[in-house]
């Protein structure tokens, strides 16, 4: 590609520069090829006209590529030159012109000249130059591997990196090109790597701009790099020390060596580096001993080596070596707490212990040392295990006991650490002001110390205890943790790895310590404890409402706190929704952490309502189930207020109506208890003859009517003398001395009724009987010798008054004037029928009357069957 660019801007050159057959302007300076210009730096180019040219001075234009320079950038030299002066830029890798137009000289061509810039800048010196010779098997390579820092620069010119390599005292000059563009690194071939030798080398940059050189001179054991020691192993012998061995990667004459051992823990990322000193070097030793090392613990061991003469090039490190050293006794006591859940009458005391901190070595087994009041003393050997180391015994609140402990491990016992438990009323002052904050999700505990102790007490340390509530149930695990901090520390922060989203509660405990002796005691003082979370998230679980009570307008409703492990936080608030069931119209009311129950007022009555309680910490909140319930039709006392109410009213009525009943008894009788006649005091048992009418009514003759029951008229018939009645279907030929209570004639038998217009269901007990004496004087006229005849009818028709009440006989006969309304009825005339019935008149010949008869009086009686109910007006 540079070829061919390089191919354009010459031919473009060419066309500039030779131009048409008439061309009269030339630009200096003048180059067949491009100018190189530097970035930053001024630039002057000077435009000529040539002899004989038609153009002067003023006629020239300057242009950079298609753009035209600004005037104020012109020189004019003469009336045949002008220069132009421009501020290069790394942009402008263009063309400048040199141009003479002339429109009034259009017969003649235009002129024009141009030279090719190209903007750059020039090579940064090399910095930071290093060349290494690496060991291939058991010589050094002949091949230098150098590296630079070119800088960030880009020159945007061609720019050439060369690097030399001369042997101080030689003629001859190693070299190597390097290819790339901004080029970092090459690699120069010195045919033989010379030993004990000065070397110089040198990195040489050239552009059209400029060079630099930078450049390096150090004996040859300087540039060589030999590989890591072999063989490195490790020996253990002494339960703080081992001892590393190892052989050499190359040969002394070529190059002498300096060796490094470092290691570390295996449970560490920490790199202790050991330089194994000069003198063993120069005696050529092959092995070192690491010391200070702790007891039964594995380490990581590595080794490399260096140059002897001021080398800069370590060799990379050996392959690590892993291995431990042996056990030694119990540098340090096992850490001993305790944990007091008070009873009834005592004290449960559980003892929980950690092995040793400088344990060096496994632990076998514990001695526990248990002291009450002097008293009692017992001993037990506790197999060591890392999941249940506890104790557990019943301490009474009256007595205190003294606890010692040793660990073993195979080669001896540890120290002993000891613990005291007062009774119960003589607990020791605690801190004051315990608070806790979270700061990088662990918890900083901040408390203030007590002041000043009581005599003869010393403070030791203080004691953070953390508890997860609820406790674990695994019966292995430790039921707390605990860490010690010294005494001038007032604010700590848990190294432990304490659960997010669950609950701890946090004591801490001044440690004091007394010296009754020659032995120091250490008693803990009065914890001061706070509930902490790490971090808090939302509830897992909402609360379940219920509905305890129900009533018109309010509802009380309850709802169980949360287990307490489902919390995750605390819990801040709770809030209650509520709503019409088919509305969703959601109200809410919010109420403490500390309130399980709540009353809803202002409610709809004999509605159906849904509500639910959400549980809220600061990470979030979380809604509990669904409770419907409804509210009461009636309020407190509405209902026993009409009872009430109903009872009174229907007693009051009741009592109204018994009055008035009382009150009306007689009208009631007859409405309910209609007065039936007896027959027995009718008047007409007086017409018969043993009981004759009163001795003032003169004695009449009558003739036997028949009248139809459902008639409802009479035919009465003046005093001209007796019809006799016949009617078909009925007829009584029998005599009767009265009705009801007759002792003359047989007891009344039953009537025929006509069965055409008669009711066939009527008896004899609903039937009234009738009797009519037929008479043959009249006036005291001797009778004949026929005996009397009485004829008898059936009727439902009650009695008149007349018949009912005989005492007013005179009155009967008053109203008896009724029936004789009307003409007369003529012997052997029919009566007219009444209200659909009919009378049937038997004719008789009319008879020559005696000497002394005389007509019948006026006030003879007539009797009219008649419908029920009727009543003669």
């Amino acid at each position: 590609m540079g070829s061919s660019h390089h191919l354009l801007v010459f031919l473009m050159f060419l066309h500039y520069a030779v131009g048409f057959t008439y061309n009269c302007v030339k630009i200096l300076p003048d180059s067949s090829s491009s100018i190189v210009v530097e970035v930053g730096k001024n630039f002057t180019a000077t435009c000529h006209l040539l002899e004989g040219c038609a153009y002067t001075s003023d006629d020239i234009e300057w242009r950079l590529g298609n753009l035209s320079i600004a005037k104020q950038s012109y020189h004019r030299i003469n009336e045949t030159a002008v220069s132009v002066t421009i501020n290069i830029s790394s942009d402008m890798s263009d063309w400048l012109k040199c141009t003479a137009p002339k429109e009034s000289l259009s017969y003649k061509p235009r002129s024009i000249y141009g030279i090719f810039l190209r903007a750059g800048y020039p090579p940064l010196k090399p910095k930071n130059l290093s060349c290494i010779a690496v060991q291939e098997d058991k010589d050094i390579s002949p091949n230098l591997n150098c590296s630079w820092d070119p800088g960030s620069r880009n020159p945007l010119i061609d720019t050439t990196y060369t690097v030399y390599a001369n042997v101080l005292g030689t003629v001859l000059t190693h070299k190597a090109d390097c290819k790339q563009h901004l080029a970092r690194f090459c690699i120069v071939n010195l045919e033989t790597f010379p030993i004990h030798m000065v070397l110089k080398v040198w990195v040489e940059v050239k552009n059209a701009l400029g060079s630099e050189r930078s450049e390096l001179q150090n004996d040859s054991s300087y540039f060589a790099k030999p590989n890591p020691p072999l063989n490195v192993q490790v020996q253990v012998k002494f339960p703080t020390s081992l001892v590393v061995t190892w052989k050499h990667p190359i040969d002394r004459t070529i190059l002498k060596l300096s060796y490094a051992i470092r290691y570390r823990k295996a449970a560490s990322d920490v790199w202790i580096e050991v330089r194994v000193p000069e003198r063993f070097t120069r005696g050529y030793i092959k092995s070192f001993r690491l010391q200070s090392l702790e007891p039964y613990t594995q380490y990581v061991v590595q080794m490399r080596c260096i140059g002897e003469s001021n080398s800069s090039y370590w060799s990379n490190w050996s392959p690590s070596v892993t291995e431990s050293t042996t056990e030694a006794k119990p540098a340090s006591a096992p850490d001993l707490w305790r944990i007091i859940r008070p009873t009834s009458n005592s004290r449960n005391v559980t003892l929980i212990w950690k092995a040793p901190v400088k344990a060096n070595g496994k632990i076998r087994f514990y001695n526990l040392s248990i002291n009450q009041n002097n008293e009692k003393f017992e001993s037990h050997n506790i197999t060591a295990d890392n999941l249940s180391q506890m104790y557990s015994m019943e301490l009474p609140a009256g007595k205190m006991a003294s606890i010692e402990i040793t660990a073993y491990n195979s080669a001896g016992e540890s120290p002993k650490a000891t613990l005291s438990i007062p009774r119960s009323d003589k607990e020791l002052p605690g801190v004051k002001d315990m608070s806790w904050s979270v700061r990088d999700e662990k918890l900083q505990v901040k408390w203030t110390a007590v002041l000043p102790l009581p005599h003869p007490l010393k403070l030791s340390e203080y004691l953070l205890e953390w508890v997860k509530i609820p406790q674990s149930v695994h019966q292995k695990e430790l039921p707390a943790g605990w860490q010690r901090v010294p005494k001038n520390v007032t604010v700590t922060t848990l190294n432990a790895g304490l659960e997010k989203f669950k609950r701890y509660n946090i004591s801490v405990y001044p440690i004091y310590k007394y010296q009754p002796g020659h032995v120091w005691h250490f008693q803990p003082g009065r914890p001061v404890t706070r509930p902490a979370y790490v971090q808090q998230g939302p509830p897992k679980e909402g609360p379940t409402v219920t509905v305890t009570k129900s009533k018109k307008n309010s509802a009380e409703l309850t709802w169980e706190e949360t287990p307490l492990d489902s919390h995750q936080g605390f819990i801040i608030h709770y809030t209650i929704f509520y709503a019409i069931g088919n509305t969703k119209q959601w109200k809410s009311e919010t109420v403490g952490p500390n309130v399980h129950s709540y009353v809803l007022t202002d409610l709809a009555s004999e509605t159906d309502y849904v509500v639910y309680v959400m549980a809220s910490t600061e990470a979030g909140s979380v809604k509990g189930t669904d409770c419907t319930f409804k509210t009461m039709k009636y309020g407190d006392g509405e209902v026993e207020v009409i009872v009430v109410v109903v009872c009174l009213s229907f007693l009051f009525l009741t009592v109204f109506i018994i009055m008035i009943c009382l009150r009306k008894r007689e009208v009631i009788k007859k409405l309910l208890w209609p007065q039936v006649p007896d027959p027995s005091d009718s008047s007409i048992a007086h017409w018969s003859p043993d009981f004759p009418i009163k001795a003032d009514l003169p004695k009449e003759d009558v003739s036997v009517v028949e009248v139809d029951v459902f008639d409802g008229k009479s035919l009465c018939e003046e005093d001209k003398g007796v019809l006799p009645l016949k009617k078909d279907k009925y007829l009584s030929e029998e005599h009767s001395s009265g009705i009801g209570g007759s002792s003359c004639m047989s007891s009344p038998r039953h009537s025929v009724s006509d069965s055409d217009e008669g009711d066939s269901g009527q008896t004899t007990s609903s039937t009234v009987q009738y009797s009519t004496v037929l008479g043959s004087g009249y006036k005291g006229q001797t009778p004949s010798h026929q005996p009397p005849a009485f004829a008898r009818s059936e009727s439902t028709q009650p009695l008149l008054d007349c018949e009912e009440h005989p005492d007013h006989l005179n009155e009967s006969q008053s109203r008896s004037s009724y029936f004789r309304r009307g003409r007369e009825l003529e012997p052997g005339v029919l009566a007219p029928e009444c209200d659909g019935g009919s009378l049937t008149f038997c004719p008789v010949q009319e008879e020559e009357p005696s000497p002394v008869a005389e007509e019948p009086p006026a006030s003879a009686l007539c009797y009219m069957p008649q419908k029920s109910g009727y009543r003669p007006q």
